[in-house]
């Protein structure tokens, strides 16, 4: 039995929508790693990335606190920025990079920390010392 046009056509624009989700996701960036550093109270993040060159800058912004039930650390959300995300995905990089917490909202906190669009990581970060 041979498929339907349909079926082919249906076939065709489903590896396109493949095909174009793994270009997106190729040029993303993405966690390789994320600890915490009790030594120097800093959070250690390693990045892949893919760009043009290995001279991105990365950043935190901060979300807000939220509380939640039955006295468990609050969460909090991080994102953290590319500053060339529009750079052109030629050439696979991985840098990492601390980022000291002296201005986190809350402590502790369960923290949840996003880059690009899906891709995000969950730690916790104990009390201040």
């Amino acid at each position: 039995m041979r498929p339907s046009c349909h079926c082919l056509a249906a076939a065709g624009l489903g590896a396109a929508a493949l095909t174009l989700a793994g270009i997106r996701a190729a040029r993303a960036d993405d966690f390789v790693r994320v600890s915490y550093a009790a030594a120097t109270d800093q959070l250690v993040i390693t990045m892949r990335y893919r760009g043009t060159n290995a001279n991105h800058g990365f950043s935190l912004q901060w979300g807000r606190c939220k509380s939640r039930a039955g006295g468990l650390a609050p969460e909090l959300s991080g994102r953290v920025l590319d500053d060339q995300a529009q750079d052109p995905a030629q050439t696979a990089f991985v840098v990492t990079k601390q980022f000291g917490l002296t201005d986190i909202p809350c402590r502790p906190a369960k923290l949840t920390l996003w880059t690009a669009p899906r891709f995000f990581y969950v730690l916790t970060i104990p009390p201040a010392p």
